[in-house]
């Protein structure tokens, strides 16, 4: 039988709670540790349609990547979508977990690995290391790879667009004829991009730029912004991998579900 503190510790092995940042809120959200393990949905948000899911697949544990709590819930009245999602799964029985800013901050099996791996990058290395962790290099925010072969920049952004599965690419002025570096950071990246230049980096991958930011590109690099939902989407599918391969006592299930809150009208 599995618990579901099996599962999180096997989680935590691969992102300590300890790499995640100041705001963030990685950890068990609801539910009971001592819980044996039916099934789990891995998603990228938890919303009232994930439990639903997870109440149809007799799943009764929801793995995240994004926490549906991030302040302190004062009232549990149902006032709004984080609410209802916690007074449904508390009815229900189902724990949610999420695992975030440290799932994005580690190397191995890593947000950012999974979208390199996905654009063929190879010669991986963490962007901004951490320094306050021993972790020789393999923690920190963003990531650096290569390139096999140099791409045009157009075929590049097309790729990019292809693998990702993004409806539309915002990006700065084309600065370079060729793609070689790739700087990455899944969700909102902007934090980075002096650690983009400094890397000497030709593009920087990322989401949640604001129109003035998109000035300090400043000539010296293309920023490109995929979106947040979009950047990180295959998140579900690593969540998804590092579980079933740990567990065969229950299913594991990606959700169906897509959680996007941003519309394109084309």
């Amino acid at each position: 039988m599995t618990r579901i503190k099996d599962v999180i510790d096997h989680l935590e092995s691969v992102a300590p709670p300890a790499y995640q940042m100041s705001y963030d809120n990685s950890q068990l959200l609801v539910g009971d540790v001592s819980a044996i393990v039916t099934g789990v949905l891995t998603t990228l948000d938890c919303i009232e349609a994930s439990v639903d899911e997870a109440i149809a697949t007799q799943c009764n544990l929801i793995v995240a990547h994004h926490p549906i709590i991030f302040s302190g819930l004062k009232q549990l009245v149902g006032r709004n979508y984080i609410e209802r999602t916690v007074i449904k799964a508390i009815k229900h029985d189902i724990a949610i977990y999420a695992i975030h800013t440290n799932l994005d901050s580690v190397l191995d099996h890593g947000v950012n690995t999974e979208i390199a791996n996905r654009l063929g990058l190879e010669k991986a290395t963490i962007l901004a290391p951490d320094l306050q962790h021993d972790s020789e290099g393999k923690v920190g925010a963003g990531l650096l790879g290569i390139l096999p072969h140099a791409m045009a920049t157009d075929a590049f952004l097309e790729h990019l667009k292809s693998n990702m599965a993004c409806s539309v690419i915002k990006h700065t002025a084309i600065t370079s004829r060729q793609i070689k570096t790739v700087a990455i950071c899944g969700g909102s990246g902007g934090f980075l991009l002096p650690a983009a230049k400094a890397s000497k980096a030709d593009i920087f991958i990322t989401s949640d730029y604001k129109y003035h930011e998109f000035f300090d590109a400043d000539g010296d690099i293309i920023i490109a912004d995929i979106g947040h939902y979009e950047s990180e989407q295959f998140t579900i599918d690593l969540l998804h991998r590092l579980v079933s391969q740990k567990f065969n006592t229950f299913a594991a299930h990606k959700t169906k579900v897509i959680t996007n809150p941003v519309s394109y009208f084309y």
